[in-house]
């Protein structure tokens, strides 16, 4: 199966993909790290000196952030890898190139600077870091939630820094470090979506979630859900066609086989119990 898959990919060229990063979409980016960062220092001046900020508040939030823009960063991330065109306008060129772009070519991310790394994340976290702004501060539970979604923007603005390190060959001390703990993204554990037809393991800022989605089949389930809605093939426009097509056939397979061992399981008759005088000598 993989051999086949390998044998039917075709994936766009890199050079071309690589010229797709525009003026326009540089100028973008920096203009979306300067608000994103500003939206940031806001809230942070928000929250100093609330009363109804408290360490254990703040550091239940940072945490939870952290989880949830491990979340987000997979969803992200599996939306622009499975669905969509570099042809489509503004989003084709601004978010979805960059993740074809890496598939064909997974040193580029490490060759870019930290304007063309962490632009797009800004871009998507402006709204959130204006809806933190806007909310009354009022309770602990509002305080709560906006501390928890500026984590979440920040945790979600570091995940393609934290993506970048992971393909790098020579980290540094401290990032190697984290990346051994696995307190951010491990190449190693990355490594595993970087195989063809890059289908799994899509959470890319600490990777924390990517076995447990895994396991019960989450982005597969969505797919069959979206081709069954639209018509539309997954990863269609990264892989191929007929790549596609195996790729689909194949977790179509899987699926049937979970259920009939589930339906199995379900008909089996649980064994009559035997009384303890009733056992045979």
């Amino acid at each position: 199966m993989k051999n086949n898959l390998q044998n039917q990919l075709r994936q766009q060229d890199a050079h071309a993909l690589a010229q797709g990063y525009s003026r326009a979409i540089r100028l973008m980016d920096i203009g979306s790290i300067a608000i994103f960062f500003a939206l940031e220092l806001a809230l942070a001046y928000l929250l100093w000196g609330n009363p109804h900020v408290g360490p254990w508040l703040l550091l239940s939030a940072i945490l939870l952030g952290y989880l949830a823009a491990d979340f987000v960063s997979g969803f992200v991330h599996w939306m622009a890898d499975t669905w969509g065109s570099t042809t489509m306008p503004v989003l084709g060129k601004a978010f979805v190139r960059p993740f074809r772009e890496h598939h064909v070519d997974q040193k580029a991310i490490t060759r870019h600077d930290f304007i063309e790394t962490n632009g797009n994340n800004c871009a998507i976290s402006i709204p959130v870091g204006i809806a933190t702004l806007v909310m009354p501060h009022s309770s602990p539970a509002w305080v709560f939630l906006a501390a928890f979604l500026g984590s979440m923007i920040f945790w979600v603005m570091a995940t393609n820094q934290f993506h970048k390190w992971s393909h790098l060959d020579t980290p540094g001390p401290v990032v190697s470090f984290l990346q051994r703990v696995h307190l951010i993204l491990p190449p190693a554990h990355h490594g595993i979506h970087h195989t063809a037809p890059f289908h799994k393991y899509y959470c890319i800022t600490v990777g924390w979630l990517n076995k447990p989605l895994t396991m019960i089949r989450f982005f597969p389930a969505l797919e069959r859900l979206v081709t069954w809605t639209t018509g539309m093939l997954p990863r269609q426009d990264d892989i191929g066609t007929e790549a596609a097509k195996a790729v689909l056939k194949s977790t179509d397979a899987e699926a049937s086989v979970v259920q009939a061992a589930k339906a199995l399981l379900e008909s089996t008759e649980k064994p009559e119990q035997i009384a303890p005088g009733a056992l045979p000598r």
